[in-house]
């Protein structure tokens, strides 16, 4: 049988105990016209796929990948970002750095996909608004998956209608599909591994016989962790395994970048002292000038969204979920509230669900 995304597809559903789901087929159809005229050499647009959490997108999206012969990419969107970020400060000096890095970027593909698309960051919007535009003008097909519809994509973002050329290219050269079916199939078929714990007072952690169990020949050190230029504090470390205290990964100054890096090193990442992460959202207020902060200026003032008092922990929690489960690495958690009681309430619910999500599917045995 010829490997091409609907026959993939098929035999997920065949062999593999898949759940026929039309929204699926639906995207499958898509993906497999974009392969065919790949294929061929035809022009087509790129495809994406936009729904709640566990629907199967990124599935569908790496079988499509997985067919490519032609020169294409694969990557998570942090990752992306990441990669654009550094090339561009590699292209300083270039007459304008993102039309050289769309046309090199050219060069070396034909078809980009990526992951998980969600724009929170003004100098992301900024930069996608043109580089979407160049990228397809140079002919680059882009398969992307996100929770949100383009329109939605950075809804209430600063400056948003600087990202407004972004969702208007995407919308002209890639075919947007709901992929919105009514099971989550990330939470079946699979047997159940436990790695998600409650913590509790005066016993000793349970990710103790975890860190034994993943490094039984290597008794490891609590010696900190160099990381770049970042020194984390660790409760134990061998090459196998690294254990950490929440406060220390999620309540420091980290980026995505430090997650990449961790997740270089080790195969399996522990974290204790998980607090419950809910907190009722309160109104902020960025004033431009140095003299008075509480004095406002009328030209620069811009209202912030509400957040909880935890809510940039939370964001890098999500960081380092999105960067485990995109890359397999085995995420042993103890918390002191259950797993479904972590977050339930504040600014970034909405993308927390997408990690409550893979949170749950870390707990079946399939994901090892």
């Amino acid at each position: 049988m010829s490997t091409n995304p609907q026959s993939l597809y098929r035999q997920a559903l065949e062999h593999q105990g898949f759940v026929a789901d039309p929204a699926q087929a639906r995207a499958v159809a898509a993906l497999q016209a974009c392969f065919a005229a790949l294929q061929s050499a035809q022009p087509t647009q790129g495809v994406y796929l936009w729904g709640p959490v566990g629907r199967g997108k990124t599935w569908l999206m790496d079988q499509f990948h997985q067919c490519l012969e032609l020169p294409s990419r694969r990557q998570h969107f942090h990752h992306f970002m990441a990669w654009v970020h550094q090339r561009l400060f590699q292209l300083n000096g270039t007459a304008d750095p993102l039309l050289a890095l769309a046309a090199q970027l050219a060069g070396q593909i034909r078809v980009l996909c990526f992951d998980e698309l969600f724009v929170n960051d003004i100098g992301d919007a900024i930069i996608l608004g043109r580089l979407f535009k160049a990228l397809f003008e140079h002919g680059v097909v882009i398969v992307a998956t996100s929770n949100q519809p383009p329109n939605q994509l950075y809804h209430d973002g600063f400056n948003r209608e600087r990202f407004l050329p972004a969702i208007a290219a995407i919308e002209r050269h890639m075919q947007v599909l709901p992929v919105a079916g009514e099971q989550d199939h990330r939470l079946h078929p699979g047997e159940s591994h436990q790695r998600f714990w409650l913590s509790a007072p005066g016993q000793p952690s349970a990710l103790q016989a975890v860190f034994a169990q993943l490094s039984p020949d290597d008794a490891g050190s609590d010696q900190p962790l160099q990381l770049g230029s970042r020194q984390i504090r660790v409760v134990r470390r061998s090459s196998q395994a690294i254990w950490c205290r929440f406060s220390e990964l999620c309540e420091q100054p980290l980026s995505a970048l430090e997650f990449m890096a961790l997740c270089d090193l080790f195969p399996a990442i522990l974290v204790d002292g998980i607090p419950a992460l809910s907190g009722e959202q309160r109104p902020g207020r960025i004033a431009r000038g140095t003299e008075d902060g509480a004095c406002r200026v009328e030209a620069g003032d811009r209202q912030l969204p509400a957040l909880s008092p935890k809510d940039d922990s939370v964001r890098r929690f999500i960081a380092l979920v999105d960067e485990c489960y995109d890359r397999r690495i085995a995420l042993y958690l103890e918390a002191e509230v259950p797993l479904e009681a972590l977050y339930t309430q504040g600014y970034l619910a909405f993308p927390y669900q997408r990690t409550l999500s893979r949170l749950r599917e870390m707990q079946l045995q399939r994901f090892a």
